[in-house]
């Protein structure tokens, strides 16, 4: 998958990345026999950028796209569900930012509320993470 840290920079070109992705996927495949696949990160600053990311991914032929749900927004969430679905994609969900609702034990939103609220904004499935979180143990 892609990470979410390398989306957002100006230095991150999105494009390249995702065609260079798309070639290793189709090299891969071609080499292997097997089905591989790659998750590419459409998220992005505005709601138009997302969609125009998504749209970009299906024209490379890719399967699945990535959305960091909570950073994005659950309104740019379900729009970019709806795209994929209509578009035969796969929608993979990153929790990019969760920590920060998460970390504090005597307040936050429980990672069960956050995954229902993904599931009903239109999301396939959810990278949930290590059980200790990525900055501890």
């Amino acid at each position: 998958k892609d990470d979410e840290n390398i989306n957002s920079q100006p230095f991150m070109r999105w494009r390249d990345r995702f065609l260079f992705c798309a070639e290793a996927i189709y090299k891969s495949q071609a080499e292997t026999g097997e089905i591989k696949g790659h998750y590419l990160n459409a998220t992005a600053a505005t709601a138009e950028e997302v969609m125009l990311r998504a749209e970009f991914a299906r024209d490379l032929g890719v399967p699945i796209v990535m959305h960091d749900y909570i950073t994005g927004g659950f309104t740019v969430n379900t729009s970019l569900a709806i795209y994929c679905r209509n578009n035969g994609l796969l929608l993979h969900i990153h929790r990019a930012m969760y920590a920060v609702i998460d970390r504090q034990r005597n307040h936050g939103i429980h990672f069960r509320v956050l995954a229902k609220a993904l599931r009903m904004s239109g999301g396939d499935h959810l990278h949930s993470g290590t059980v200790v979180g990525k900055l501890e143990g």
